[in-house]
């Protein structure tokens, strides 16, 4: 989904193209109404164009020359303001144009809903288009098809193509039962049938949600948003009503002295538009609608700003075992003889049992005995013809063993209760043998047994193997306040060793969905806000429940119905990048709120004496950075407080370099870097522009 078919310097000449054009249409006021600060800074625009039509007519203030300047640079800092939310919007709208080319009107081999077998033989439908079918009803899709809707499968395994969702070539498999059962229409069937009940209404389906959320007209402001949009607010109707006041206070003061002229209209203008905090407020939206694009970019779709916000002040991970902190495959590790015997005969026994097993346990037991004992001669595959007189013996759930025959020689490897059972029938256990057992289990590890005519020869260590580098990632989450949580079916011995090794926080033993709702709720109520992530019908509650909730896109129409974000590449561990991601969101919007407000001092020292230096001269002392004319830096401080807003685009978009540090800290280094800093650039700015203008003789 996220793939652009253009070159990149295409794509963005495009997008910058649009905003351009972007930026006239959103000066319509029934919009910028929407953003206080900026409407007034429009307002003001209107009415400073109006002095300079006024002027010249001959009529009201002069020069026109200077108006006209204060009039075209007011109008350059809406635009600028409204160019920053459209090339952040124009992003959401290439992937939402994107993503309508997956949505498409296709034929659909619409069922009979009273089918009572879905045999795929035996199936009689008929051809309907995609936008006729509603929720419940049932389509069979083949080999080569487009699936028309959303839906989950009720018969059938089939290999699908969902490249057009997640931008990934490599096709997936989907099935009937269990979790991974949910398809979406604009994918495409690869292989086999499937038999899909309709899970949403046209308009309604997952797409659809998807192009809604991906556009950034259509997105909601967030709660943390709307406050501070109600400050910025704030802020504006309070310099409003001092800048009200200061004309009459000008004009007496000049009629009590008997000397001196009277502050402008034009001149107040000016001076309200650099008090009021406009670099945050023509950038704001730009933040948050940047902060949705980050996790489109990461093939995540947020269902709401809400969710992208909240990610940023979880303090809470409760994170899956296995795919997420493991591999999620068991590796052997170890062969561990028992009764004398040798590790070297353990290791070409559990070879020989493992030949024919094709599962990545299997696989690496016969790897360790290749790499420990250079055991190689036998090697086959279960593709293989078994040489003459070897018989492999499979896996089943129900023996829970496997294992071969081959000269009389029966060799076998299990689970510890079936093999112990195995081995009782026809002698006496090794003594040695239920301790490396209970050991292996204390370490989190999986032990099988393996035995040679049902006599006991030693135990395999299977191990699950820990990310590498997850317990580093751990250890910053711990340093920025979060505590994370493993969550998994294995018994608390098994989950308390591998715990440890990863270096979470606490975990959750033998998980049901009842003690995950249980657990979040008593996080919840103590005032934490909860991630979590998903796939089954089984997760659906916690999901529903948790603050942040990702669920996979392989996952269950209830479990992505439940959650408040998609991963469209289905990885477990992508929950941590949310976080970091609304972390970065607030980081950015407070380190850019930080520098507006700050910047407002310099604005201060460059134009009120300019302003009022004609009314009260002594106001020319605080002109400590040398300005030229009063006209000057009234234009000057004008003009940075319009270039400011493009400069800071990119920065908007990007966001503040995320750091793993704590709160303390980061509130420092924000205060150092963005208040500082937006301390000392207008003095630096506006400096730099009243030279340039006076070079242009401009004032």
């Amino acid at each position: 989904m996220t793939m652009q078919t253009k070159k990149p310097a295409t794509y963005r000449r495009e997008i910058y193209q649009r905003a351009v054009v972007e930026s006239f249409v959103k000066l319509n006021p029934r919009l910028m109404v929407r953003n206080p600060v900026m409407f007034v800074v429009e307002v003001g625009s209107v009415l400073t164009t109006a002095l300079w039509i006024q002027a010249l007519l001959g009529k009201g203030e002069a020069p026109t020359g200077f108006i006209a300047a204060i009039a075209l640079w007011l109008w350059f800092t809406v635009l600028f303001a409204n160019f920053s939310e459209a090339v952040a919007e124009g992003r959401g709208k290439a992937q939402a144009e994107s993503l309508r080319k997956a949505r498409q009107d296709t034929p659909a081999k619409k069922i009979g809903s009273n089918m009572k077998t879905f045999e795929h033989e035996n199936v009689e439908f008929e051809t309907v288009s995609s936008t006729s079918l509603r929720k419940n009803d049932l389509y069979l899709v083949e080999a080569g098809d487009i699936l028309p809707s959303d839906g989950e499968i009720e018969a059938g395994i089939a290999s699908v193509d969902e490249s057009a969702v997640t931008g990934e070539s490599a096709p997936v498999v989907r099935e009937a039962g269990g979790d991974r059962s949910a398809v979406t229409g604009g994918t495409r069937l690869l292989s086999d049938w499937l038999i899909i009940r309709v899970s949403a209404d046209p308009g309604q389906g997952f797409l659809d949600r998807m192009i809604s959320m991906v556009e950034g007209a259509k997105r909601q402001k967030t709660p943390n948003e709307i406050a501070l949009n109600i400050l910025l607010a704030g802020f504006t109707i309070i310099f409003l009503v001092v800048c009200a006041t200061l004309l009459p206070y000008s004009l007496y003061s000049v009629d009590a002295a008997g000397k001196g002229t009277a502050i402008t209209i034009t001149v107040l203008v000016a001076l309200l538009v650099c008090l009021i905090p406009t670099t945050i407020g023509g950038l704001l939206s730009a933040i948050g609608i940047a902060g949705m694009d980050r996790m489109i970019q990461r093939n995540v779709i947020a269902m709401s700003g809400r969710a992208v916000e909240a990610a940023g002040d979880v303090d809470v991970l409760l994170l899956d075992k296995t795919g997420t902190i493991t591999l999620g495959n068991r590796q052997a590790v170890e062969f561990i003889p028992v009764n004398g015997v040798d590790v070297k005969d353990l290791a070409e026994a559990a070879q020989l049992a493992s030949l024919a097993d094709e599962t990545p346990e299997g696989r690496s037991i016969v790897i360790l005995a290749k790499e420990q004992f250079g055991l190689r001669g036998r090697k086959m595959g279960a593709s293989d013809e078994a040489p003459q007189g070897m018989h492999f013996v499979p896996f089943t759930a129900q023996t829970r063993m496997s294992g071969v025959n081959f000269d009389g020689i029966t060799i076998r490897k299990g689970a510890p209760d079936t093999m112990i059972e195995l081995i009782q029938s026809n002698g006496k256990v090794p003594s040695d043998l239920k301790p490396s057992i209970d050991a292996i289990a204390r370490m989190g590890g999986t032990p099988l047994v393996v035995t040679k005519n049902n006599k006991a020869l030693g135990v395999i260590y299977l191990k699950d193997i820990v990310k590498g580098g997850i317990k580093e990632r751990f250890a910053q989450l711990r340093k920025m306040g979060i505590k994370t949580v493993m969550i998994t079916g294995d018994n608390p011995l098994t989950a308390a060793a591998i715990a440890a090794e990863a270096g979470v926080d606490d975990f959750l033993a033998q998980a049901t969905p009842e003690a995950k709702l249980k657990l979040i709720r008593e996080y919840q109520t103590g005032g934490r806000l909860v991630a979590m992530t998903g796939d089954g019908t089984n997760d659906a509650p916690a999901l529903a429940q948790a603050d942040v909730a990702v669920a996979m896109n392989t996952g269950t129409q209830p479990a992505r119905e439940a959650a408040n974000m998609v991963d469209l590449d289905s990885n477990p561990t992508k929950l941590l990048e949310i976080v970091e991601i609304g972390k970065q969101l607030l980081m950015t919007r407070g380190a850019l709120t930080t520098f507006s407000i700050a910047n407002d001092v310099a604005k201060y020292f460059a134009i009120i004496p300019a302003a009022f230096a004609s009314t009260y001269p002594v106001l020319t002392k605080l002109n400590f950075m040398q300005l030229a004319t009063p006209e000057s830096a009234i234009l000057s401080a004008v003009i940075f407080n319009a270039v400011i807003i493009i400069i800071l685009i990119p920065l908007a978009l990007r966001g503040v370099s995320y750091r793993a540090v704590g709160a303390a800290q980061l509130l420092r280094d924000n205060l150092l870097i963005y208040g500082v800093g937006g301390l000392i650039a207008p003095f630096i700015g506006i400096k730099l522009i009243d030279m340039v203008l006076v070079w242009l003789h401009i004032a």
